[in-house]
């Protein structure tokens, strides 16, 4: 089927009190993987690429990639921009058909990043895609952020309410205690503050930085309120490690089928995985 677009994904998993993984893709075999086992799991989809992604493999081919795999799944699948910094990123995958896009203003001042989130907004339901943004800074890993800059980075649920009035976003993606990258401790989420902006606001909630979260954090987020989890290093290391071994089992091997071919199988074990703890195993309504 066509892709379509995260907030039709997105809305069902408000309404219906369950979250959807955000899987990030770097490559062919990384989109099989996340298609793979969303159809097995009958399970609704977001395919996500990076700013710098989009930088090393094109938006046009990232984009080809995934309508391609996406055309005779039976599961809805939206694809989605991540973490675009500047209004020119947002109009490139836009025109190469992607059907969701973050800008990520959370660095700015408030003001500045309402002002940047609206531009967006508009151009995006113009085109009909829908739009995330952030509010909040979800840091680089959790032990390199004091206890106060924790706080002072996190996510003001009044602010919350503000920002969805001020810009008509389509998500919200909040910061309550996780962060990109690999964890040196465990990550300590502040669930409280989660519930209350989950009872203030009336857009589905994204967790950026859920790498590495154990399961039971992973579900009490959703039980919470998240309705998006992005998730994208916990892919990328069993990738390295099966291309990795297989290289030190045998250092002369030359067909990147049976390499990225193995590699894509981890990937799917993972994404299976993270698939069943979020919970959105079943719920594919096309």
């Amino acid at each position: 089927m066509s892709l379509v677009t995260g907030k039709k994904i997105l809305d069902r998993a408000l309404s219906g009190h369950y979250a959807i993984g955000a899987f990030n893709v770097h490559n062919m075999e990384t989109v099989q993987a996340v298609v793979n086992v969303a159809i097995e799991e009958k399970a609704p989809l977001i395919i996500q690429t990076s700013a710098s992604t989009i930088k090393y493999a094109g938006a046009k081919f990232l984009a080809a990639n995934v309508k391609a795999a996406a055309e005779d799944a039976d599961i809805p699948i939206a694809l989605h921009l991540d973490h675009a910094t500047t209004y020119q990123q947002v109009v490139e995958c836009i025109r190469v058909g992607y059907t969701s896009v973050m800008i990520d203003g959370s660095k700015l001042p408030y003001d500045e990043n309402v002002a940047l989130t609206k531009k967006v907004v508009e151009l995006a339901h113009y085109a009909g895609v829908s739009v995330e943004a952030e509010l909040g800074k979800v840091g680089g890993t959790e032990d390199d952020i004091s206890v106060d800059e924790r706080e002072a980075a996190f996510t003001v649920p009044e602010e919350a309410v503000k920002f969805i009035e001020d810009t008509d976003v389509d998500y919200l993606a909040i910061a309550i205690g996780t962060a990109h990258g690999v964890y040196k401790g465990e990550p300590k989420l502040d669930f409280e503050r989660l519930k209350k902006i989950r009872s203030m606001v009336n857009v589905p909630l994204v967790l950026h930085g859920a790498s590495g979260v154990p399961d039971e954090g992973l579900r009490n987020a959703v039980v919470c309120g998240i309705n998006k989890i992005n998730l994208a290093t916990d892919l990328k290391i069993p990738m390295a490690r099966t291309i990795r071994d297989i290289f030190m089992a045998n250092p002369d091997e030359d067909d990147p089928r049976k390499y990225l071919g193995a590699a894509r199988d981890a990937v799917e074990v993972v994404v299976r995985d993270k698939i069943r703890v979020i919970g959105c195993n079943g719920k594919a309504i096309v």
